[in-house]
């Protein structure tokens, strides 16, 4: 799998990332699988959190054969002095002496940024931490565009985790004052959404992919290569994606087909024509 250097990381990374949710809930048996999947096929960057359920505690045994091999992400919803605590278990839970990347999570509102840069704000512990070792790059992670560029006014992160999705880009310009500012300053663009559809309509729908609170997009081909490339060609590094193993393994079965046969004028208008049937239901 083709591998990008991570912004000013210095970590050459695969073009899909292994999000830790897939691990969620799953068998010992089926996550080792997992695991092995991903490594098989290139997968060196591996992301979890502790708000994903008891993720750490099931992808940490499956990934343990493979820890001299792979970069390990990490983020955390805490936003005061109290993450010092979660940071630390989590790398006792995973079995790591540090994180490459760990990430200020879900950045949203004003609030978010106005705790974590407070005295004694969980800036405070990331950047100890970071001192220490236990921390090689820190990041963020959003779902503001307005919040994630304040944040990086604040403070230089290494790597920006933010949604880059075609009907999101195509309808309202999406996130691209912010790829705009990351390209500029050389920081790490991890994309999230990618495949991301359009809101459930009902419960029913959700059951196909629980652990996801929207429509991916699933059984049409033609659409989900035209939002893999939309995704590539606005400079994402690496795509995390969904939290299911179907679509993580689709997404990389793809991947090399993407890279090969970039955005064409036929794949936009596949994506335009598809956003009038859910421009009305936009994630965001």
């Amino acid at each position: 799998m083709k591998k990008n250097i991570l912004g000013q990381t210095g970590l050459e990374v695969s073009m899909v990332t292994f999000g830790g949710i897939i691990t969620t809930d799953e068998s010992a048996e089926d996550n080792a699988r997992f695991v092995s999947y991903a490594i098989d096929r290139g997968v060196n960057y591996f992301d979890v959190a502790p708000s994903y359920g008891n993720a750490q505690e099931k992808l940490s045994p499956a990934l343990a054969p493979y820890r001299q091999n792979t970069y390990l992400a990490c983020k955390s919803t805490v936003r005061d002095n109290h993450i010092e605590d979660e940071l630390y278990n989590s790398l006792k839970v995973m079995k790591r002496d540090y994180f490459d990347v760990y990430q200020l999570h879900a950045l949203s509102t004003q609030e978010d940024i106005d705790k974590i840069f407070a005295a004694n704000g969980a800036m405070e512990v990331v950047i100890r931490a970071k001192d220490k070792g236990y921390i090689r790059n820190i990041g963020i992670s959003a779902h503001n565009e307005d919040i994630a560029i304040q944040a990086l006014a604040y403070y230089p992160f290494a790597t920006v985790l933010f949604p880059i999705n075609w009907a999101l880009s195509l309808e309202k310009g999406f996130g691209d004052r912010l790829l705009n500012i990351c390209k500029y300053q050389n920081k790490g663009i991890l994309a999230l959404k990618t495949l991301a559809h359009r809101m459930w309509n009902d419960d029913t729908e959700q059951k196909r992919f629980p652990k996801s609170w929207c429509k991916t997009i699933y059984d049409n081909d033609a659409l989900a290569l035209a939002a893999i490339k939309y995704t590539i060609s606005k400079g994402a590094e690496t795509i995390i994606p969904p939290g299911n193993f179907e679509q993580f393994s689709y997404i990389v079965e793809h991947i090399d087909e993407c890279l090969a046969n970039p955005l064409n004028d036929g794949d936009m208008e596949i994506l335009q024509s598809e956003l009038e049937n859910v421009k009305e239901q936009l994630i965001f």
